[in-house]
């Protein structure tokens, strides 16, 4: 290519104007985490056995004091007419209705253990629910810190861009000067278009990002996130062996699990009860007659039923053993999750310290290669240095930006990683009032 129609296709790539972006809606964290939690499928299926959990315990408690009640009316024609009980004449068409209640006084410890299964088991939809919550922040907030991600490296896309355009312009001088070679230029121009070709590509996953977060907030089109200060700098307010222990002791998923625990032994001791006899009080309201609605004959009763099981082919043994198998995999399985989280919280610890380490050593690989891209600009404006020099120094810069641009947000990460096993947030500052 010649001299001159490479100089007129650097130019036109100079002045080549990025395509004009779109107003796009925006959303704060708060509002993320909170649109998010009402839209997660998990979250929701959580908040509904809460509910249904809270309905299991009213009907547990109920059983101590209100009686079951049903009702029932039926009439009948005959082809040939029948002794009418209610009207003591033959008729063709008999009409009965009756209203029957059931106390139960006495089974065993049953209704007693099932109030305490009620209430492990709400105990635990609880501890789910707020497992979810946190669970569903977690996605949350890597897909809104994935913009932010993004956005910043797209900026550090366009100031490489901006300086390989600078650097282009003092070599085509120094080549229409003859203090340059012509490859110098060459060299540049091609540096040039791989940087727009990075700053493409890098518009191209922002757009994506943004999708994802509208996706997560329930938007049909893509939503931008607000700034936020990242906090990256502070110290974890409690220590590693503090961690652990709070999570053994006050984590969603070991409290959902220790519930899980408690309402099978709470099983298990129902299926023994029904071993013992039960006692139940029954009434009855009777009306008999040949019309809707009977009264001509009107009869109450009211008697206990004293029950004794003996036998039932065995399906009390069954139920006893399931419980029971269910009571131990219950424990087992809490057992675990113990071991398991001092694993996990160690391993998100570690990750917030190593990531701050990571951090800092970014901010500080910044500094010196924009201290060496200074040095060999300068060299290179007085002739005491190869273009290739200046290319290697522009390109550490880009790459240093970007790694420091991704240390940052790996770090806010690991810390709401971290807050998702503890269940609370570690720095009120982190995510604004609301959230």
């Amino acid at each position: 290519m010649p001299v001159a129609a490479t100089f007129l296709l650097g130019l036109a790539l100079l002045q080549a104007a990025p395509p004009p972006q779109d107003s796009i809606p925006r959303v704060t964290l708060a509002e993320a985490l909170a649109r998010a939690a009402e839209l997660d499928p998990n979250y929701v299926a959580a908040s509904r056995q809460v509910a249904d959990a809270e309905w299991s315990r009213r009907a547990a408690i109920t059983t101590f004091i209100v009686p079951s009640v049903s009702a029932q009316i039926s009439g009948t024609r005959f082809t040939e007419e029948q002794f009418n009980i209610g009207t003591g004449q033959p008729s063709a068409q008999i009409v009965d209705a009756r209203i029957q209640g059931r106390l139960n006084l006495f089974r065993g410890l049953g209704k007693v253990r099932e109030l305490e299964r009620a209430r492990a088991a709400l105990e635990g939809a609880q501890a789910g629910e707020l497992e979810a919550r946190y669970v569903a922040a977690l996605f949350t907030e890597s897909d809104f810190f994935d913009v932010l991600a993004q956005r910043e490296l797209l900026r550090v896309a366009r100031e490489r861009t901006e300086r390989v355009e600078e650097q282009f312009g003092v070599a085509r001088a120094r080549v229409l000067t003859g203090a340059a070679v012509q490859t110098d230029s060459l060299q540049l121009l091609l540096q040039l278009q791989a940087a727009q070709v990075e700053l493409i590509r890098q518009e191209a996953r922002l757009k994506v990002a943004r999708f994802q977060l509208g996706r997560r907030v329930g938007a049909t089109g893509p939503v931008d996130a607000v700034d936020l200060p990242l906090l990256t700098d502070r110290d974890l307010p409690l220590s590693q062996d503090q961690a652990v222990q709070e999570a053994i002791e006050t984590s969603p998923s070991i409290l959902a699990a220790r519930a899980e625990e408690r309402a099978a032994a709470a099983s298990v001791k129902l299926q023994k009860g029904s071993y013992l006899p039960t006692l139940d009080l029954v009434g009855q309201y009777s009306a008999f007659d040949q019309n809707f609605f009977p009264s001509a004959i009107v009869r109450g009763s009211l008697g206990l039923v004293l029950s004794l099981p003996l036998w039932d082919d065995g399906a009390r043994e069954l139920a006893v053993s399931r419980s029971t198998s269910a009571e131990r995999v219950a424990t087992a399985a809490r057992e675990d999750l113990e071991r398991a989280l001092r694993r996990d919280v160690v391993e998100a610890y570690e990750a917030y310290d190593a990531s701050r380490a990571a951090l800092d050593l970014a901010e500080s690989s910044v500094l010196v290669a924009q201290e060496n891209l200074r040095v060999q600009q300068e060299r290179y404006r007085a002739g005491a240095t190869t273009i290739l020099d200046l290319l290697a120094a522009n390109g550490s810069l880009s790459e240093a930006e970007a790694e420091l641009v991704q240390a940052q947000f790996t770090t806010r990460l690991a810390l709401t990683g971290l807050e998702a096993i503890l269940g609370r947030r570690l720095f009120d500052a982190v995510v604004p009032e609301g959230s």
